[in-house]
């Protein structure tokens, strides 16, 4: 990160599609001290910033859904555009032991990617559960394949994988692989269903929240996580996203 908290400026190097409205943005240069489950604050002169979560730390990459102003501009970027980055912010994943179960819903694929690399380069092994509406909706299962892990997928619609949410693949997955420790990114609902789960199974999990985030240093109050989930986590009142995590550890 900048030694005086400002944003340095990286310029594209490729765009790859990921979905019909998703692309992966990857830059010219690495972001330096980047752990999974950190994110940056991505500005764009006249239109805005907004946090994105890392999927890759060398080179930096940051994975994009068109959803609305800021990610609609950085959708349109091509190779040699600019971005101004603010980061690496917030408390990432931590491995533990050395056989881990990853859990994407939706877009929180982009995150668990930058882990299950630094993962398989220290020797671990890694399993991997995708889920999203539609076949459409994934992200970045080429990637995840192409890591050779075991590899498991459930959409609502029963397009590609088990025909539910991702947690019926969770079933599965942990059954056969027999992990020791979880990590999951994705909706609020589905990270609390697979904090029951490890609870049940006696596995610690480790869960990245998504929320609003707007300062990234935890000043404004947006991304509070609401009092009754700090208590059904057991996490301390006031939890903020944006600087206490976006990863809770529950042991």
């Amino acid at each position: 990160m900048n030694p005086n908290g400002l944003f340095t400026v990286y310029s594209v190097a490729e765009v790859c599609q990921e979905n019909a409205r998703t692309k992966t943005l990857l830059f010219a240069n690495p972001l330096e001290g980047a752990q999974p489950g950190q994110y940056v604050m991505a500005w764009l002169p006249g239109v805005g910033e907004k946090p994105f979560s890392i999927s890759n730390a060398d080179p930096l990459a940051l994975t994009v859904a068109d959803v609305g102003p800021v990610s609609h501009a950085l959708s349109q970027l091509g190779r040699s555009d600019q971005v101004w980055i603010r980061g690496p912010l917030g408390h990432g994943f931590e491995l533990i032991d050395r056989f881990h179960l990853l859990v994407g819903g939706g877009y929180g694929a982009a995150p668990l990617h930058f882990l299950a690399r630094m993962a398989l380069q220290q020797g671990h092994k890694v399993g991997i559960c995708l889920g999203a509406k539609t076949k459409e909706d994934l992200i970045m299962v080429e990637a995840f394949e192409q890591m050779g892990c075991p590899f498991y997928l459930a959409t609502e619609d029963g397009s590609a994988g088990v025909k539910g949410l991702v947690t019926a693949a969770l079933e599965t997955a942990f059954w056969e692989l027999q992990p020791r420790v979880l990590y999951a990114c994705g909706p609020t609902g589905m990270l609390m269903a697979v904090a029951k789960y490890s609870r049940r199974r006696f596995v610690p999990a480790e869960l990245s929240f998504e929320a609003l985030i707007r300062c990234g240093v935890g000043l404004c109050g947006s991304c509070e996580l609401p009092e009754d989930l700090c208590r059904m986590l057991g996490l301390p009142g006031g939890f903020l996203v944006c600087h206490d995590g976006p990863v809770c550890t529950l042991g």
